[in-house]
Parts: C-alpha cells; sequence; structure tokens
C-alpha cells in the first residue's frame, strides 16, 4: 500500500512540474526561477522512486 500511495506522490509532483514548466512562460521576471522549480520537480519525481522505492522490493 505504501508504494501506491507513493507512486500517487510522485505522479502528482510530476505534473506540477509540467505545469510549472508550461507556466514559466507567462510570467515575466520570474520565468527562470519557475523553469527551474520545474525541472527540480520532474527530476524529484524520477529520483524518488528510484533511490527510495528501488531497495524495497521484496524477494
Amino acid at each position: 500500500m505504501g508504494d501506491v500511495i507513493a507512486f500517487i506522490l510522485c505522479l502528482l509532483l510530476f505534473l506540477a512540474g509540467l505545469f510549472l514548466l508550461g507556466l514559466a512562460v507567462t510570467l515575466p521576471g520570474w520565468e527562470g526561477l519557475v523553469f527551474f522549480a520545474g525541472i527540480l520537480c520532474v527530476a524529484l519525481s524520477f529520483g524518488i522512486p528510484v533511490h527510495a522505492l528501488g531497495h524495497s522490493e521484496r524477494q
């Protein structure tokens, strides 16, 4: 059950990152910061399952 919750949270983080990437072009003066936040969200959404959940496999 914990893996399902982690998947949903990472999916939401990924979608929020994509939203921030698209939103960046509409915010004059904040483009760089919002775009970087989007990249960070997307990277974390891939990094969390690889590093934290990859070691929880049951044998």
